[in-house]
């Protein structure tokens, strides 16, 4: 009896602080909740009526980029999308301030960098709208693992940039109203794994979220260490990279839960996430997605108004599934296919370093067009150049200088200038390569 009371106790002091920070979390971001209502109920339509609400949108995003920017003035061609030429990345980087809708307060936008998993870091326009509705979002995808508003978070985040003060993941003193904790976790040694083991049960997380190679990186260390999981945890989060089968596995055979795989960009978050029941589910309010040539995956967003995305080639491939899912979600449903792979950097000294480092490095320096890492040996590093003009030599003397500081001072590291960077055999191009391991 004294056991019965106790865990009731528990779970009650677990309901009140659920409650009390959820309250206080819909005060401080009205907004966000507003979204995420919004959100909530359109996911509780019909197949027929999500699908006719995409098309509204559709007609609706495709007006405003035609009469609101100047790039899509020019290149927009008549109310179809079918008809709509296909954006890359290379038509951003030549026309990204034509993108920007017209009239829009420089000083109150923002100019974000994508991660680069194609060797290509990317720029672009966002606001605090669009930060809000991607949180909304991500909220909405959390609840597909039976995650509710007010339960703890654990992320393990790889990109340096949105772990740093006012980022994505570390909003001072409001996360601990929003019950979300962010580890850094852009490098980290075999003494950090086991901190972070030790944060987790301190922590005790309902979900953890994080990089696919991050987190199965932590459940290998975790089941070789016999770390037990918390009770409290119902799902694992993975994200920003191509989930491998084996990843999944592993980190569901640490971490006792299931893992639900993520769809997304910094340009365009939001795109799918699994259920359940293992299905990845398209969030029609969000974005229309196309596979023009059976397999190529290319997004418009429904919701970016100040930088419109219209048919944009992610770069990513998949199909598009006509059946319904067991968990009853009117969201479509999306098979993916090859994503963006990269690999982690291992130092001799035992650091591991994550690849989105190296965007973190070049990705200001523009006259780098396009690179590659290439680790041969654990002391062995080769960075392939793709530039206008070869590095003035103290910026290139400086750059190794820092690599060397921030992995360890007895690699060597070469500056390869090629006139182009081949692609795999798939046609995807890998800009962090490991072959040492």
């Amino acid at each position: 009896m004294p056991g019965l009371r106790h865990r009731l106790r528990h779970r009650l002091r677990h309901w009140l602080h659920r409650r009390l920070r959820h309250w206080l979390h819909r005060r401080l971001r009205p907004g966000r909740f507003a979204l995420l209502d919004a959100l909530l109920h359109t996911q509780s339509l019909s197949r027929r009526e999500v699908l006719h609400k995409q098309q509204q949108d559709l007609v609706a995003i495709l007006a405003h980029a035609r009469q609101h920017t100047a790039y899509y003035a020019e290149r927009l061609n008549g109310a179809s999308i079918d008809a709509q030429p296909i954006l890359t990345k290379e038509d951003i980087r030549q026309h990204l301030p034509d993108l920007l809708v017209n009239g829009a307060d420089r000083s109150q936008v923002k100019l974000g960098h994508t991660g680069g998993s194609t060797g290509q870091p990317l720029a672009f326009w966002y606001d605090d709208a669009k930060h809000e509705l991607m949180r909304a979002g991500m909220c909405r995808s959390y609840m597909m693992s039976g995650w509710r508003p007010g339960e703890k978070i654990l992320n393990f985040w790889g990109a340096r940039q949105d772990t740093q003060i006012g980022g994505v993941f570390n909003a001072g003193w409001t996360d601990f109203i929003a019950a979300e904790k962010t580890i850094a976790a852009c490098e980290y040694t075999e003494r950090q794994l086991h901190e972070w083991a030790t944060i987790v049960r301190a922590y005790q997380p309902v979900l953890l979220q994080g990089y696919a190679s991050v987190l199965a990186e932590f459940a290998r260390f975790c089941l070789a260490t016999r770390q037990a999981p918390p009770k409290t945890l119902r799902g694992v989060y993975s994200t920003a990279e191509v989930l491998g089968a084996e990843q999944r596995a592993l980190i569901e055979q640490a971490f006792g839960c299931k893992v639900f795989n993520q769809y997304g960009c910094r340009e365009i978050p939001n795109i799918a996430c699994e259920c359940r029941h293992g299905r990845m589910h398209i969030f029609t309010d969000m974005v229309y997605l196309e596979t023009p040539d059976d397999e190529r995956l290319i997004v418009t967003s429904l919701t970016n108004r100040l930088m419109p995305f219209i048919r944009y080639d992610l770069g990513d491939s998949g199909q598009l599934l006509d059946d319904a899912c067991a968990c009853g979600s009117p969201f479509p449903l999306l098979a993916m296919g090859l994503c963006r792979h990269n690999d982690i950097i291992r130092t001799a000294s035992g650091k591991s370093l994550h690849p989105s480092y190296f965007n973190r490095l070049l990705a200001h320096l523009p006259q780098i067009r396009q690179y590659q890492c290439i680790q041969s040996a654990p002391d062995q590093l080769t960075l392939h150049l793709v530039v206008d003009e070869k590095l003035p030599a103290g910026m290139a003397t400086n750059l190794r200088a820092r690599i060397a500081s921030d992995l360890d001072a007895r690699m060597n590291i070469t500056l390869n200038y090629v006139g182009e960077i081949p692609r795999t055999a798939s046609g995807k191009h890998r800009y962090v390569i490991n072959e040492s391991r």
